[in-house]
């Protein structure tokens, strides 16, 4: 019978994996990232997830961030425990220097427009509630992308897991506060090699689970070293930390319990007087201030107010770009790629059309990732104006 790990209740909310394995088809490829999901698969949902019941999505080599994006924003949204099974390979966009996760189609002078920014993970893993997120990672990095990322520890030839393992993550790879970590870099490929690399260590996550017990996710990663060491793989950078659990009196974990018990209105109100609180004490425009909103549109959404959600969007990404923050930042791009998102949601015509002027004016400055972007906001606007 599958185990599960500590904690789980009969009856509780059933568990969602997400299993993304990505990697570039290309020259550039340095792990065959999507050998491993068959490996995955072969373990029960319930261990994969280490609750009584799961729900299992698998991604292999996906072509779109879209398509990921979608993908990994209903799982966040969903009740219950999240583990995310992430394998892949590590690349900089030349523009801003920050990591993504290359996807099948990404080259080295594309990354921007055909990978998935790792910051996306931290944005939508946000209003998670705390302690029930766990990235398991395996991810390979070319020399660049490990300069980038800060790590100083040098590859250096393989050799036994470490006894304790570092509990700071590379800044630009944080995942939000309640997110647990397990995995590991591989540091990058020596010159002389030719071959493309596998993923031990998140091959030797599932053959331990295929055993059919799932060990707390400490021991589990531990076990998992171990046996990619015995195997030759140097461990490279070990990524482990901890999620937070829930937090008395934390607003973010009060504002989580009152979404998960449909008090929606009181979750928007809490937010919304932190908001004042925190416009009070450091500006309206400033990051605290600006937070709270961003926290107000996620609760919108979540309550089915696209209207309102698309609004608040709309008024972050302005108050951005009037401090002064670029156009092709990423919490700009984020900010009006959400509202996009949401104003393709509004039911309401004359509320569509109002917003939509608005998202047309922010396109034209922000025109962000996806190609033809604010051509899609002026033929919707189109049909728009023909409808009563």
């Amino acid at each position: 019978m599958p185990g599960t790990t500590p904690g789980s209740a009969p009856g509780a909310a059933p568990g969602t994996v997400l299993l993304l394995a990505a990697s570039p088809s290309g020259r550039g490829r340095l792990v065959d990232a999507a050998s491993v999901l068959p490996v995955l698969a072969a373990v029960p949902p319930a261990v994969l997830s280490g609750t009584e019941t799961a729900n299992v999505v698998e991604l292999a080599d996906p072509l779109e961030p879209q398509a990921v994006l979608t993908r990994l924003r209903a799982a966040a949204i969903a009740p219950g425990p999240l583990t995310l099974y992430v394998v892949g390979q590590l690349l900089l966009d030349r523009r801003q220097r920050l990591p993504h996760l290359a996807l099948a189609r990404t080259t080295a002078s594309t990354v921007r427009y055909t990978a998935f920014p790792w910051h996306w993970f931290r944005d939508e893993l946000r209003l998670r509630p705390p302690g029930v997120t766990t990235l398991i990672l395996d991810l390979h990095a070319d020399q660049e992308t490990w300069q980038a990322l800060g790590i100083t520890q040098p590859p250096g030839p393989p050799g036994p897991a470490p006894a304790s393992v570092p509990l700071a993550l590379p800044p630009a790879l944080d995942s939000g506060r309640d997110t647990a970590v397990y995995g590991r870099i591989a540091p990058p490929p020596s010159r002389s090699r030719r071959t493309v690399a596998e993923p031990v260590y998140m091959k030797a996550v599932g053959t331990l689970l295929r055993s059919g017990r799932r060990p707390p996710d400490e021991e589990l990663h531990q076990q998992a070293l171990v046996r990619a060491a015995a195997e030759g793989a140097h461990p490279g950078f070990v990524l482990a930390r901890r999620g937070t659990g829930p937090v008395p009196g934390d607003p973010h974990t009060v504002i989580t319990q009152a979404v998960r018990s449909g008090r929606h209105a009181d979750a928007h109100a809490l937010a919304t007087r932190h908001e004042r609180s925190a416009a009070l004490a450091h500006g309206p425009a400033s990051e605290e201030a600006l937070h709270w909103a961003e926290v107000r549109a996620d609760l919108a959404m979540l309550a089915g107010d696209a209207a309102l959600s698309c609004h608040i969007w709309l008024a972050v990404a302005a108050a951005r770009l009037n401090t002064g923050q670029a156009a092709d930042a990423s919490s700009v791009e984020t900010a009006v790629d959400r509202a996009h998102h949401q104003w393709g949601r509004i039911g309401d015509p004359d509320r569509a059309r109002e917003l939509g002027l608005s998202l047309a004016e922010l396109r034209s400055r922000v025109p962000g990732r996806r190609e033809g972007a604010l051509d899609h906001v002026r033929r919707q606007l189109d049909q728009l104006q023909t409808q009563n």
